[in-house]
């Protein structure tokens, strides 16, 4: 049996319409809209009453989607955590960009949050985490040719 893709990465944000600016900024692009609910999402979700809003972003090349949802029903009290970059578990989603310095600057207008600092590895690369909407690590590299 062989794996044929990664298909997406799903996040759970409480601002839906925050999480879709932040990412379109970045320069995702919306591919669709949907709001999803009843027996099998509750199934899928080991939830009852699911009822959820969804946007689909995906990278310009078409290959990588995020799907970003908000929950309108089971409501939770629960959030992500805000930990350190380094902590077991947490996810961190990776970007190529053209010039990092130019996204951070636009992402901080979105509630975008510099980790640690811009690094440089060697002549390859700048590197840098950016922390977004719900606590979401992104990080975003620049390739040096």
């Amino acid at each position: 049996m062989a794996i044929h893709r990664l298909d997406h990465v799903g996040i759970v944000v409480e601002d839906l319409a925050a999480a879709v600016a932040f990412f379109v900024e970045l320069g995702l692009e919306v591919e669709g809209e949907a709001t999803v609910g009843g027996p099998w999402a509750d199934d899928l979700l080991g939830l009852d009453g699911v009822r959820a809003d969804m946007v689909v972003v995906r990278t310009p090349d078409g290959h990588g989607r995020v799907e970003l949802s908000t929950f309108r029903s089971p409501r939770t009290t629960d959030t992500a955590p805000n930990v350190p970059v380094h902590a077991p578990g947490i996810p961190r989603l990776t970007f190529v960009v053209d010039e990092v310095e130019d996204v951070v600057a636009r992402l901080r207008a979105h509630g975008g949050e510099l980790v640690g600092a811009i690094a440089r590895y060697e002549d390859l690369c700048r590197y840098c985490y950016v922390r977004g909407p719900e606590n979401v690590i992104i990080g975003l590299v620049e390739e040096l040719h």
